[in-house]
């Protein structure tokens, strides 16, 4: 009982203090802080006893889990003073409870009794979009807005997604906000921050031409503003006009280089790689201290089988990463470390792995062993285990290498569908596709429904020339998950390589690219099925085209068996020369040089 006497009094105290801030007018979030050393200015507070009193009794209720009466009695006292911090209190109290309808009426009563109160529009908006009261924003944001200083206009408009961020409807969404700021789309201290903020709303609900035409507003308002080049970023691969204000941006001598990156990462997904190689030289150049572009830069080297290339650029990833920050010596950072009771980790696991993979395209099957033993991390060890499965194939071990990613650790379903697909790459680098086949089809039933199991058995039936078998499980995924775009492609592919129901095939590619816009394998698939259907020169337009993002090997097949086709042999020698410097073992390659009987 003492105790419980004792937290009484404590809460009385407290309560008391807060009465008494009220009472002589202070603000409860400053009555614990010493005074100014200048003359305070003197308030006279309207609150006499009996208000002092309720306003004791409203906390102690809140203390004693009353909310409701202590909601009540604030009200009732915020009304008798108008005081805003009372109105405050109240709303806070209501907010505690969960008492949405009630907090919403004390906010409404707030703003009617202090009229200019920017604080009070802040909890109303808040309140509204909390209950989902979206349609009811208007009113109180544009006056919020209007209330504002100018200079800080910008900073709310640059908020107001986030205040909607609730909304599931995001066209009624963006209506909401075109409705809201067109006083402001067009105001010089705010059209920029405007048009940003519509036009990323835009691209939530899908607007793309919208979206395009606000970054280029935005663009022009501030050139040198990064937002509207990453807007536009987010515009590709689906907007291709929207590169235009990317790579104006770029240009400027000051582009932020985390842009570029974001271009870069965009290029990358779209598989354009010589692009995307070609913007991370010009980061590599300028800000060569940044690790990450020269890791990214070894990786499409490395898509691109440029070895070498991939080789410097991810050694000098990892001596980035290793060295202590500038200006600070190894031994003062480790005693730095250490007295701060922090380690500094760099998990260098991914580029070891892409060095071992680098040095196995070389041929250099001893460096490729020396980079995975530097990997120690539980985490990448079925990573570790394929590419050593990957050493032993190339030196004729194929049993102990299926054996050895049979022996890797299963933690998931995950893991257990991962080994199948590596065992069965390992079988199709060999070119075992009986056996490949075999085991893709007892995973087909262990793994029932599996995009990625179906479309891999599927790539296997083509090399065997079960076409039927291909098509029907191609169709399956596509079923499955119709947004597949390499289930399209490679169905489409596969009758115009066969030259068979080409329009359908067309159709096919069609949708995939419309599913991967600007992908090149695609856009190759594509210009592939126009040579056979006869069009040569739009099949040169896209194999060109597909050539220039990512110059790779099969691409260079194509294209020069058109330009051969043509008439323009030196071309069509010079293309396929230097896809063989790349890659002299690609099947591809050597079948079109045999079949059409080139020499090089």
């Amino acid at each position: 009982m003492a105790g419980s006497t004792q937290r009484g009094r404590f809460l009385q105290r407290k309560a008391m203090a807060l009465a008494l801030a009220l009472a002589m007018g202070a603000s409860p979030a400053l009555a614990d802080q010493p005074p100014a050393e200048s003359t305070p200015v003197v308030r006279n507070s309207q609150m006499n006893a009996g208000l002092f009193f309720q306003v004791l009794m409203a906390e102690l209720e809140l203390r004693e889990g009353r909310e409701g009466n202590a909601f009540e009695l604030f009200m009732d006292a915020a009304r008798k003073t108008s005081d805003a911090g009372l109105y405050q209190r109240a709303v806070d109290v209501a907010l505690h409870a969960r008492a949405g309808e009630q907090a919403l009426g004390a906010t409404r009563a707030w703003r009617q009794a202090h009229p200019q109160s920017t604080e009070a529009l802040r909890y109303h908006c808040q309140i509204l979009a909390a209950m989902g009261r979206h349609a009811d924003l208007v009113e109180p944001l544009a006056t919020w807005l209007a209330l504002l200083p100018a200079g800080e206009r910008p900073g709310l408009i640059a908020s107001l997604p986030r205040l909607l961020q609730q909304m599931t409807d995001r066209q009624q969404a963006f209506a909401l906000l075109d409705r809201l700021l067109k006083n402001h789309i067009d105001a010089p201290d705010t059209r920029t921050a405007a048009r940003m903020t519509l036009g990323r709303m835009a691209l939530a609900a899908g607007q793309t031409r919208r979206t395009l035409e606000l970054a280029r507003l935005a663009m022009a308002d501030d050139p040198v503003a990064a937002g509207p080049a990453v807007l536009a970023i987010e515009l590709l691969p689906g907007t291709p006009e929207a590169e235009t204000l990317v790579i104006s941006y770029l240009a400027k001598p000051d582009a932020d280089p985390l842009v570029r990156m974001a271009y870069v990462q965009a290029l990358t997904q779209s598989q354009r790689y010589a692009d995307a190689i070609a913007q991370l030289h010009l980061i590599t150049r300028e800000r060569p201290e940044l690790p990450e572009p020269w890791f990214t830069l070894g990786a499409l080297h490395l898509e691109l089988k440029q070895a070498k290339e991939a080789e410097a650029a991810l050694q000098r990833h990892a001596s980035l990463q290793s060295a202590p920050p500038s200006g600070t010596s190894g031994a003062s950072t480790e005693a730095s470390d250490a007295s701060s009771g922090r380690e500094r980790v760099r998990d260098l696991t991914p580029t070891w792995l892409l060095l071992a993979q680098a040095a196995e395209q070389r041929g250099d099957l001893a460096a490729s062993e020396a980079w995975l033993a530097k990997v120690d991390n539980p985490q990448r060890a079925l990573d570790v285990q394929r590419r050593r499965a990957s050493l032993m194939a190339r030196q004729g071990k194929l049993a102990q290498a299926r054996a050895l990613i049979q022996s890797a650790p299963e933690r998931t379903a995950e893991d257990a569908k991962s080994k199948v697909l590596a065992e069965a790459q390992l079988l199709r680098d060999v070119k075992r596709w009986k056996e490949a086949g075999e085991l893709m089809r007892a995973a087909e039933k262990r793994f029932a429904k599996d995009v990625d199991v179906l479309y891999e058995l599927a790539m296997i039936d083509e090399k065997l020339e079960q076409f039927a078998d291909m098509e029907r499980r191609l169709r399956q995924v596509i079923e499955l998950k119709p947004d597949h775009p390499d289930a399209h492609n490679a169905l489409g592919y596969s009758l115009a390589d066969r030259n068979t129901r080409l329009p359908e095939a067309r159709e096919l590619i069609r949708r995939a690219l419309e599913l991967s816009p600007g992908n090149p394998f695609i856009t190759d698939s594509l210009g592939w099925v126009e040579f056979r259907l006869g069009n040569r020169d739009e099949a040169l337009r896209l194999l060109r085209q597909a050539y220039k993002s990512r110059p790779d090997t099969e691409i260079a097949a194509h294209l020069g068996e058109v330009l051969w086709v043509a008439g323009r042999r030196d071309e069509a020698v010079h293309i396929w020369r230097e896809a063989r410097g790349r890659d002299a073992a690609n099947e591809v390659l050597r079948e079109t040089l045999q079949r059409l009987k080139a020499g090089l």
